[in-house]
């Protein structure tokens, strides 16, 4: 299987289940990687035969700027499912961190989801 990924990608929402985590804006630190085949696009060099990085980082300030979530876990499950939908995604790992919790350390949670 091959991997895209997109990186240390910053967003800023207002998740979490403490009132100062959803009271105001703080940064969301997130990593995808999605597991697929890269076969037809690096024979066609050509964009439709392959995952769109726009397409995820569209997804995810969606997800993100949608209704608030309590839990990083459901905000990185509904980031899992949306990336799912599209079928030439086979597996996928959203890495989601909260760098404003705390001031000493940085919680997160990382899941892998596949078709």
């Amino acid at each position: 299987m091959d991997f895209l990924h997109i990186d240390d990608l910053l967003v800023s929402a207002t998740h979490g289940h403490y009132e100062p985590e959803w009271s105001r804006e703080q940064r969301f630190l997130i990593s995808l990687r999605v597991g697929f085949d890269s076969r037809p696009a690096g024979n066609t060099d050509t964009l439709a035969d392959t995952i769109d990085y726009d397409a995820l980082k569209k997804a995810v300030n969606d997800i993100l700027a949608a209704d608030r979530r309590y839990l990083i876990e459901k905000l990185a499950n509904d980031i899992a499912e949306q990336i799912l939908t599209d079928g030439r995604a086979l597996e996928v790992t959203v890495t989601i961190k909260k760098l404003d919790v705390w001031e000493n350390g940085v919680p997160g949670v990382t899941i892998t989801r596949t078709r």
